[in-house]
């Protein structure tokens, strides 16, 4: 079968007029690729035509990047102007709510959705609900397999980040270098501190540092009155405005855009470790549009488009021999200490345990 899979798709091309070495050669996707996988892509291409756009949710991407992804997507494909990368920006809880209720309705809109809750993710695919897809992208994440932060042939992460100590250098001199010398940098009630109730990534978060601090680290925390705030954006926002002098979950993708327009965020990676949240994108199993959906996750987890997505939102890449151009801002794996997490064997009943107990120490 596989001896004949190439020649069957050259054939196809040929009679719908398509010279597949002209097409290697206007096509970026299609540069150095063996001829069975450039008629496994120009196939795609023209399904993907024919299926006229996508539906892509994600809870971290900011708009303007999408615009630059879709544009770049569209040329790296050659897909007309008309197709459409329909893009939502949504909370974590608001994303696992939608895509639960589209599954079990039985009426799936979304094609594509990423959300830094892996525990999640890893439970989809367990429960038959994500199209099995072995992306020729997947063999540059090996590693992150190795390290349970993403499923060979189901899902891998187009970008990583994590939730820091962070402050405005013009407002809040901090020179810590621990989870614990946050204690006393500002004063009571001017730290925020992410709501882990109304979020599966800072309830992942919590998990996490749970691992490296106690409790007792907590209920001191809670002593400070920190706001409880949702949105990464809010976070960093409310540090530029001075309303917050600092945030217990800051995000460095948000302290680099903020900085672009001028503000002076910082922010600290400490010594005990970080929690990673790696942006699990999968394909719903019932997708409306598999065949750009594929593309899509091709496309975001080559080096083209994990080079544009750093460059647009700071995120920390997963991909074998990518050079971050952010390194500040998103460093390679290698470089943090990273707490180690089993993402797959972590349970729901786990997480509700931990979100009932960050729940009774912060009262929010």
């Amino acid at each position: 079968m596989k001896g004949t899979f190439a020649p069957a798709f050259l054939s196809i091309f040929t009679a719908l007029g398509i010279a597949v070495d002209a097409a290697a050669q206007e096509l970026p996707a299609l540069q150095g690729a063996a001829p069975e996988e450039k008629a496994r892509v120009l196939q795609l291409v023209e399904d993907a035509k024919k299926e006229g756009g996508l539906t892509y949710w994600d809870v971290v991407i900011q708009p303007e990047t999408n615009d630059k992804l879709s544009a770049q997507f569209r040329e790296y494909y050659g897909l007309p102007a008309s197709f459409k990368v329909n893009y939502q920006l949504s909370s974590t809880a608001n994303l696992v709510t939608r895509v639960e209720q589209e599954i079990g309705a039985d009426r799936v809109t979304i094609d594509v959705a990423a959300i830094g809750s892996p525990t999640w993710v890893f439970g989809r695919v367990n429960k038959g609900d994500v199209l099995a897809y072995a992306s020729p992208q997947y063999r540059h994440y090996a590693s992150t397999f190795e390290r349970g932060m993403g499923k060979d042939g189901f899902f891998a992460f187009n970008g990583a980040y994590l939730f820091v100590p962070m402050w405005d250098s013009e407002r809040t001199t901090f020179n810590g270098k621990s989870w614990k010398d946050v204690f006393g940098a500002v004063p009571a009630g001017r730290m925020s501190i992410g709501d882990a109730t109304k979020s599966v990534t800072y309830l992942d978060t919590y998990a996490g540092l749970r691992k490296v601090l106690d409790l007792e680290y907590f209920k001191k925390l809670a002593e400070s009155k920190p706001p409880f705030l949702l949105r990464s954006e809010q976070i960093a926002g409310r540090l530029v405005s001075g309303e917050d002098l600092m945030a217990f979950t800051g995000m460095p993708t948000r302290a680099y855009q903020y900085n672009q327009k001028g503000a002076k965020l910082k922010f600290m990676l400490p010594e005990e470790g970080v929690v990673l949240l790696p942006q699990s994108m999968f394909i719903l199993k019932k997708a409306p549009h598999p065949n750009a959906a594929k593309l899509w996750i091709d496309f975001m987890l080559s080096e083209r488009g994990q080079e544009a997505l750093v460059r647009g939102e700071a995120l920390i890449s997963g991909r074998a021999g990518f050079k971050s151009p952010l390194p500040e801002y998103a460093p390679s794996m290698d470089s943090l200490k990273i707490i180690k997490i089993d993402w797959e064997s972590v349970s729901t009943a786990e997480l509700q345990k931990m979100r009932e107990e960050w729940t009774r120490v912060f009262n929010p």
